[in-house]
């Protein structure tokens, strides 16, 4: 009997000991399916970043920024990425319990691609012109504005809303005159143009005066009032995922293709280079990697604002962010 009693403690202990050492579940939310834009994510699964951190995580798509957001929102899950653009919306249409923990993107992503040598420079060559876009695409609300703030009509130019898959062959062949995409998506354009022996020319519209925050690292606040140990070494595992691709761009999209083979690793590895110069700049280099510059922050909902005809006063910028988890990079 006492042997047995002694197996039985023995055992409650054992299974006390693995409870205590269990990784903590995390369930991680994309704004979209996995990219090379993606890629830091999966190099810290692939890693062991995240499993260093006794974390297990789940990551699962989405379909949008806005998508990422609600979900967060409604406790689908933990963590996630997604545009403060789609944040700002959604706290401005009656508030949302999901903040901003850490800068990805200090530079907007959104651009014209257009074919060089065809005359257009600048925004003001596409008066007259006629430009694809996605029907869906977050820089729709935006691109009146940014005409408008270069002084162009907007009804000067010609608006086709087209499938995301026909936009590269639609530009190659002439159909259109220039797109607009995120600088993420370049690489697939550049291979497309260049079978039909024309190069890409790239228009960023941080060159025309569009400034502030893209793409963000967010948490609900859920996640941030019950398990912020928890969260303080997901962000610390992401970072190193960032850090990691940063520098080893070929690395992390082999690292992607490994959890999801269906990604080509170098084109994803392409992708995500692509999407460095909106990481990594003068503004990160200034302000650090991660961080929330008060006025960069403003700039980026004066935007949101206008393009969808807010009040400036509707929300607080500042109550959208959280930069108290920052320090565990």
């Amino acid at each position: 009997m006492k042997r047995a009693m002694r197996w039985m403690a023995a055992s409650a202990l054992a299974m006390n000991c693995l409870s205590a050492f269990a990784a903590d579940k995390v369930l991680f939310q994309l704004d979209w399916l996995p990219g090379g834009d993606k890629s830091p994510i999966y190099v810290a699964l692939k890693q062991g970043y995240f499993k260093a951190e006794d974390l297990d995580v789940t990551v699962r798509t989405g379909r949008g920024s806005t998508d990422a957001v609600s979900k967060l929102a409604a406790g689908a899950a933990d963590v996630g990425v997604g545009g403060m653009a789609a944040l700002m919306m959604a706290a401005a249409e009656g508030g949302v319990p999901v903040k901003a923990i850490m800068s990805i993107y200090s530079k907007q992503p959104d651009a014209i691609f257009t074919v060089k040598g065809n005359g257009i420079t600048n925004l003001k060559s596409l008066t007259g012109k006629t430009i694809a876009t996605a029907p869906f695409s977050s820089s729709n609300a935006l691109w009146p504005v940014i005409l408008e703030a270069n002084g162009i009509d907007p009804s000067k130019v010609t608006v086709l809303k087209v499938d995301p898959s026909a936009m590269a062959p639609m530009l190659a062949q002439g159909k259109v005159d220039a797109s607009i995409n995120w600088v993420t998506v370049a690489p697939g354009f550049e291979n497309v143009l260049k079978q039909a022996g024309k190069e890409l020319s790239v228009l960023p519209w941080t060159s025309f005066g569009l400034d502030g925050y893209g793409w963000s690292f967010m948490a609900s606040d859920k996640m941030i009032k019950e398990r912020p140990e928890v969260l303080k070494r997901v962000v610390r595992a992401l970072n190193k995922g960032f850090q990691f691709a940063l520098a080893n761009p070929a690395a992390a999209g082999s690292d992607l293709n490994a959890i999801v083979p269906e990604v080509n690793g170098k084109e994803a590895a392409a992708e995500f280079q692509a999407s460095i110069p909106l990481i990594k700049n003068d503004i990160s280099a200034a302000k650090g990697f991660g961080t929330f510059d008060p006025v960069l922050l403003k700039n980026t909902w004066t935007w949101v604002a206008k393009s969808m005809n807010y009040p400036a006063a509707r929300i607080d910028p500042e109550k959208l962010v959280d930069r108290s988890f920052l320090s565990a990079r």
